[in-house]
């Protein structure tokens, strides 16, 4: 049976919500993040040397990342179900898809998570004033735009069709559900960019979504 390795609030939550989508049974190993450092526990190691999420075993497959494990399941387990048909202008489309959503969209938003929270670090009191003053100038000049500079992307190719890669629902869409939910929770789409907003309340909605939820446990991205 397939063993999906899940860190909480991580991006193997997407792994359980593809698999619930494909019907396919699995079981759910947990792990829980380091209170302090918010990192993974040095046990994920022993599953694979860089201790990361997501990670699946399936028999004598270890498969990491995302895009990767996403790929392996729909080859191994899909049956041609959430991908377009190889060869077809869609199918290069998902493609492409699978690997924005880590290869671009996540960048900003990781960034913007590690300098908002780099002035509430341990430090010494007389260089803290510095370090909130380097952390608010890169997110006004770098990383905020970019944010937007992405998101307003996305905006623009959601408004195309009803999902990423067309009318239909693909893996590519629970691919990219991570970097926008954490978007939505760091950035805010309301105001901005309604198609993502909707997107996002879409695939919350499902119930493969709902399900896999329950199994993963809490995710508090959606907070």
């Amino acid at each position: 049976m397939i063993k999906v390795h899940h860190l909480e609030n991580s991006r193997s939550q997407r792994v359980l919500w593809l698999l619930e989508e494909l019907a396919l049974p699995y079981e759910v190993v947990h792990y829980q993040r380091d209170s302090k450092t918010m990192l993974a526990p040095a046990s994920l190691k022993a599953i694979h040397p860089l201790g990361k999420s997501p990670v699946i075993t399936d028999g004598d497959v270890t498969m990491a990342e995302s895009g990767a494990i996403i790929e392996y399941l729909l080859e191994r387990y899909g049956q041609g179900r959430l991908q377009p048909a190889l060869g077809t202008p869609e199918h290069w489309r998902f493609r492409y898809w699978l690997h924005y959503a880590e290869g671009s969209a996540m960048f900003p938003l990781l960034l913007k998570l590690v300098f908002s929270r780099l002035p509430k670090s341990p430090m010494p009191s007389l260089i803290r004033p510095i370090v909130r003053k380097v952390a608010e100038k890169a997110q006004g000049s770098y990383i905020d735009p970019q944010i937007k500079l992405h998101l307003d992307y996305l905006e623009s190719e959601l408004s195309k069709s009803e999902w990423f890669v067309g009318n239909e629902f693909t893996a590519a869409d629970v691919q990219l559900s991570f970097p926008l939910e954490a978007a939505s929770a760091r950035a805010g789409l309301a105001q901005g960019w309604p198609k993502l907003a909707e997107f996002v309340s879409k695939i919350q909605a499902r119930p493969a979504y709902q399900r896999a939820l329950a199994n993963g446990g809490p995710y508090n991205l959606l907070s």
